[in-house]
């Protein structure tokens, strides 16, 4: 097999051979003479051998040559060609003959190339003259000489190629215009020697190369001495020398694999440095492939990158392939660059591939990675953990930024102790103590099921999948899982599922095998793997995890056999030197292991973390206190009122707000008279719900003193000033300094006192929200604001507040709340006030139902405030329950009094009161008339209990005082102390009234007897 240029010859050349066989061609080669055919001739008599002749088989540059005579037709002398691709293609060689003369006799068309001039141009002219430098002629005529009288000679010569046309210049083409040897011989031409062109007539200069030239003396058919030259170019040389050698230093000095694939994707040569790494000679790496180097999933993309490659031509970069070598155990990774070989007439020969080793890289670049990605969970951490005060909430923000992130599994686990608010509890210390798992995540929840159902076939550490894993019945993932077997494979990304469900994360579930194996919970307890959210449960103090707990330092936990989860990083939550639980950080099989920098990391996170749930917790804890403190003030049960049905709601704001100063009150006065108060302390948390607890008790403390609306409310509002400012007890030391409102706490209320025997209700409003009335009639249109002067809130002082007074019909509802009903941050006041006026529709349902329908249709759920409902229906007394009478200021109006109590005591059935009454009224009667002023007013009340009221126009209070034994009066009140279940007395706008109230009897307990009673004053 040849190559361009060339063919094989087999047999004798002889000196006077004209044609010799060969194997066929493609191509004519022709040798062109001035004299005729070419031919080699037989060498003289006696030449020694080797010279003149050659026998054995050689390989022949197939060299067409031109003669300055007419061509030859190819049946005269026809020379095949072998294939393309010669030898001779890369190296320029040359070959023409001189004649008995001394001058070229034939030309070739290679030494045309490689001298630059034509058969033309050279033909019958002297080589020494034409192509050796001036300075050399001489020496260069006496070695033509030598060998036209028969002397072999080899050496190496340099030669000059003559100026030649420029082809650019107009009007001439190589080849054409004067003799370029004359030119170059003529006084003054261009080809001088002096490489400077000629302008004017358009030569490029002379150039000089260096050729080894080969002579080999013969003669011609008459027997003249002659000679066949065989000339290569010394440069063309060099370079082949250097290509060879930079081939070789890849080969085998190169510190990169080099690997050459042939067409058939089978290795053709490796240098040293592939061969060394997979410990095997160069040569026993012939003929083998992918296949024997690398697992099927990187052998597939190998294969198909080098198909690529040979098919498309252009090169691939940076291939990255993972495989672990023959004695060693950890997988290496490569970084391949392809490139097509091909011959210099394009054919492909193969794929050459250059294999560069970057574990060590690769290893640095994960390090890199690691640290980003450490850094940005860190800034998300930083942005949303801790953003709630709700401890399951804090919990379930961690397990966000860590899955899928950074691990594939996470759990929350903190002391129920805690919890609870004891934080000295039993088995704290070593670990051992109950644990409430308040939060999950995971990030292989597509294959959990699976998992569950394999019930210990999972993870056999082979990575061959059981049987069925792949059946679609089963609808089990495992061919989109990843692999978690040891395999030469690279890992992939952290908590990224391949499954169907990427970036799904499941939450309230445990995770099939995170946590202890089966005889690891035997030995140890129920570990994380069977805790559900929510479930409480406990570490032994011997196990692993209570280890840590106890010591608070971070452990890694290997999985098992049988575990899905590769390792799992048990991180103490430390939060003011208390541990407070315990955050697990699992990722499975084929996963990257945790390093230092996980363990850094997932330390800082649980921290963080930490800090964030005891806040919660101790916020818990206060809310709780706050709440508990809060509802403790507020009226226990349903109240009960004369004349009214009541109904209340509360409803505090939610965990992640903190308690408000809400509250409500339903306060029983003298004569079936009803104080309602509603009030809101601005501000929240535990000093709010305080100040709530105060106003409150100061609030009933002023109605049992039985003053006017607009009079509680000034009270209020000093009381509320003090709160502020405690440390100033004066109200002169409070207006001497500048007061920062802020730090006052301010609250509204509005306090309103109902008597059921005039159905008359008299308001007084401080900065609270006015009043809603439903009247009877009121079904078809929305419910009435009442017009009641807001005033100043309460601690703000120096406005006096005003009171309305309004009479409401009977059957009427009316409504007292708080902002939390109408106002929240999607519904503005007025619209919330609308709201509530059309929820108010139907004043003939039971209040119980009215109230849970306000609360269903309002925004009662945002959980911003608390909200605070009152609402009452108007019940009047009955008129045949009032006596009420007007008598004279005479002395017989005692009798008088005593007459008509009696008489009304009969009519109402209550005959067994009549004595105590008559005796009681008697006393306030003759009080009013020694003490009082004007007439006197007598009023029984009877509704759950039996009042007396007796008026009059003075205005000196009765005072009890203890009479002396000598004292022959003074025992009027003590006795009706004695005998009444209560009593009083109260100003009016025009006097005063003393009451007294007496217990209904009840067939079981007797009331106290008036005769024992009056006794026992003495």
């Amino acid at each position: 097999m040849g190559v361009r240029g060339g063919l094989r010859v087999r047999g004798r050349v002889r000196g006077g051979g004209r044609k010799a066989s060969g194997s066929a061609g493609d191509r004519e080669g022709r040798w062109v003479s001035r004299r005729g055919a070419g031919y080699c001739g037989k060498p003289p008599p006696g030449a020694p051998p080797g010279r003149g002749g050659l026998e054995g088989t050689v390989r022949v540059s197939e060299i067409p040559a031109r003669a300055a005579g007419p061509r030859r037709t190819p049946d005269e002398i026809v020379w095949q060609s072998s294939p393309a691709g010669s030898i001779y293609d890369y190296i320029k060689v040359a070959a023409f003959s001189i004649g008995p003369d001394g001058t070229v006799d034939q030309w070739s068309e290679r030494a045309e190339r490689l001298f630059g001039l034509g058969a033309e141009d050279v033909v019958g002219r002297d080589p020494v003259e034409t192509f050796v430098p001036p300075r050399l002629r001489g020496q260069g005529h006496r070695k033509l000489a030598e060998i036209l009288d028969g002397r072999e000679w080899t050496g190496i010569v340099p030669f000059r190629l003559p100026a030649r046309r420029d082809p650019a210049a107009r009007g001439t083409t190589l080849g054409e215009g004067p003799d370029p040897v004359a030119a170059d011989r003529a006084p003054g031409g261009a080809g001088t020697g002096t490489g400077i062109p000629d302008s004017a007539s358009g030569r490029l200069p002379a150039q000089e190369g260096i050729a080894e030239i080969y002579v080999m003396p013969t003669r011609t058919e008459d027997g003249d001495p002659a000679a066949v030259c065989i000339a290569v170019d010394v440069r063309t040389l060099r370079g082949i020398e250097t290509d060879l050698a930079a081939s070789q230093a890849i080969f085998g000095q190169s510190p990169f694999g080099f690997v050459l694939f042939g067409t058939d994707l089978r290795i053709r040569r490796v240098n040293e440095r592939f061969a060394s790494v997979f410990g095997r000679p160069a040569a026993a790496h012939q003929g083998l492939g992918a296949r024997d180097y690398l697992v099927p999933a990187e052998r597939d993309r190998l294969e198909a990158a080098l198909r690529h490659v040979l098919e498309k031509g252009g090169a691939l970069n940076d291939l990255s392939l993972t495989g672990t070598p023959p004695g060693e155990t950890q997988p290496r990774h490569w970084s391949l660059d392809l490139y097509r070989v091909h011959s210099g007439t394009g054919r492909p020969l193969g794929v050459a591939a250059l294999a560069t080793d970057v574990t060590r890289r690769q290893a640095a670049a994960r390090e890199a990675a690691s640290a980003r990605r450490n850094l940005a969970l860190l800034n998300e951490a930083g942005s949303r953990i801790g953003n709630s005060l709700d401890l399951e909430t804090t919990a379930r923000e961690l397990l966000d930024v860590a899955v899928p992130g950074f691990c594939d599994l996470a759990s929350v686990d903190l002391y129920q102790a805690l919890l609870l608010g004891d934080e000295q509890a039993p088995g704290m210390a070593d670990g051992s103590a109950e644990l409430r798992r308040v939060a999950f995540a995971s990030s292989v929840a597509d294959v959990l099921p699976f998992l569950r159902q394999r019930e210990g076939h999972v993870g056999t550490g082979t990575g061959t999948p059981a049987p069925g894993a792949n059946d679609p019945a089963s609808g089990a993932p495992l061919d989109q899982m990843r692999e978690w077997s040891a395999s030469p494979a690279g890992p992939f990304t952290v908590g990224r599922p391949s499954a169907p469900g990427e970036g799904r994360r499941e939450r309230g579930r445990p995770w099939y095998g995170y946590g202890p194996g089966p005889e690891e919970a035997r030995r140890h307890g129920a570990g994380a793997g069977s805790v559900d959210v929510g479930a409480v449960h406990r570490y032994p103090s011997d196990s692993p995890r209570a280890r840590v707990l106890r010591t608070a330092l971070p452990e890694l936990l290997p999985g098992t056999d049988g575990d899905l989860v590769q390792s799992t990083l048990a991180v103490p939550m430390v939060a003011h030197d208390k541990v407070v639980g315990l955050a697990q950080f699992a990722r499975t099989k084929g996963s990257e292991p945790f390093g230092e920098r996980d363990r850094a990391l997932a330390v800082e996170l649980a921290t963080r973390t930490a800090v964030f749930i005891d806040n919660a917790r101790l916020y818990r804890r206060e809310h709780e206190r706050a709440l508990l403190l809060q509802r403790s003030l507020l009226p226990p049960g349903e109240p009960e009122a004369a004349g009214l049905d009541i109904a209340c709601r509360y409803l505090p704001g939610n965990e992640a707000t903190e308690v408000g100063g809400d509250w409500f009150d339903v306060i029983e006065l003298p004569g079936h008279r009803t104080a309602l108060v509603v009030g809101d302390v601005m501000g929240r948390g535990l000093r709010a719900a305080a100040a709530m607890g105060e106003l409150r008790t100061a609030v009933r403390t002023l109605a049992l003193l039985d003053l006017e609306p607009a009079e509680v409310l000034s009270h209020l509002d000093e009381i509320a000033q003090g709160l502020g400012s405690p440390q100033q007890t004066t109200r002169a030391a409070r207006q001497d300094q500048d007061t920062d409102l802020a730090e006052v706490y301010l609250a509204t209320c509005v306090y309103a006192v109902y008597d059921s025997v005039t159905r008359r209700c008299t308001f007084a409003n401080a900065g609270h929200l006015p009043p809603v009335l439903l009247e009877p009639s009121g079904a078809h249109r929305p419910a009435l604001l009442l017009d009641v002067p807001p005033g100043m809130p309460l601690g703000v002082g120096g406005e006096p507040f005003e009171e309305v007074t309004v009479e409401l019909p009977e059957g009427a509802l009316l409504a007292l709340y708080t902002d939390g009903l109408v106002e929240s941050r999607h519904q503005p006041l007025d619209e919330g006030l609308l709201a509530f006026r059309n929820a108010l529709t139907d004043p003939g349902r039971s209040l119980e139902d009215i109230c849970d329908q306000v609360l269903r249709r309002l925004d009662t759920h945002h959980g911003e405030d608390d909200i605070a409902l009152l609402m009452a229906r108007v019940q009047g007394l009955p008129e045949e329950n009032v006596g009420d009478w007007t008598l004279p200021r005479d002395p017989q109006s005692v009798g008088k009094a005593r007459e008509y109590t009696r008489e009304r005591l009969a009519g109402w059935g209550l005959d067994a009161l009549a004595d105590t009454t008559e005796l009681l009224v008697s006393e306030l009667v003759t009080n009013a008339l020694r003490y009082g002023d004007g007439e006197i007013r007598l009023r029984l009340l009877l509704d759950r209990t039996l009042v007396c009221e007796v008026w009059d126009e003075g205005l000196v209070q009765p005072r009890r005082r203890r009479a002396k034994d000598t004292d022959e009066g003074g025992r009027g009140l003590q006795l009706v102390g004695l005998l009444a279940a209560s009593w009083g007395s109260r100003r009016t706008p025009h006097g005063k009234t003393v009451w007294f109230e007496l217990g209904l009897p009840d067939g079981e307990s007797s009331g106290v007897d008036a005769a024992e009673a009056l006794l026992s004053l003495f």
